[in-house]
């Protein structure tokens, strides 16, 4: 048993962690033109690293940023609808959602009823939030791991953050 509490405890520390992320990478004030500021931001640092990603941001169901690196597919465009309806479904990050369901040892399928085919819980899709609002749309990144995905988006928004400071 102490191996299944260990996991337990990581799971719990891991949803912490991504919580702590949400409430702390929250805007003011979001325009078309933070969209454009993270997109770029995202196409330069995948370049720099030599990832191929798609990068999708969304206010609400409007589409404000996509682009969508050489080397993709429209599968990524694909992965980045069924991320972003998890998102939007839960108003939390997509890998918060995946990794929520592992804790539990279940699907969204049998929770919720939702098809994997339509709902993909997995990391890349990260909320916007603005403070006074909530979740107002989505930063989404598809074509690496999930967790890498996520890492990308959170190092979108926070890059924005701190530029939005100075």
């Amino acid at each position: 048993m102490p191996l299944i509490n260990e996991v337990m405890e990581n799971y719990t520390a891991f949803l912490q962690e991504l919580e702590n992320q949400e409430n702390e990478l929250q805007f003011t004030e979001f325009t078309n033109e933070t969209a454009l500021a993270i997109g770029l931001y995202l196409i330069d640092k995948a370049k720099k690293e030599n990832k191929n990603i798609t990068i999708d941001v969304m206010r609400g169901n409007h589409q404000i940023f996509h682009y969508s690196f050489d080397g993709t597919t429209e599968e990524n465009d694909q992965w980045v609808i069924r991320k972003n309806r998890v998102a939007n479904k839960f108003h939390k990050s997509s890998l918060y959602i995946e990794y929520k369901l592992k804790s539990e040892n279940t699907t969204l399928e049998q929770t919720h009823g939702l098809p994997f085919a339509e709902y993909a819980p997995c990391g890349g899709s990260f909320p916007i939030i603005v403070k006074g609002e909530g979740m107002i749309g989505t930063l989404t990144v598809s074509g690496l791991t999930g967790e890498e995905d996520h890492e990308m988006a959170v190092a979108g928004i926070r890059a924005n953050l701190k530029n939005s400071l100075n």
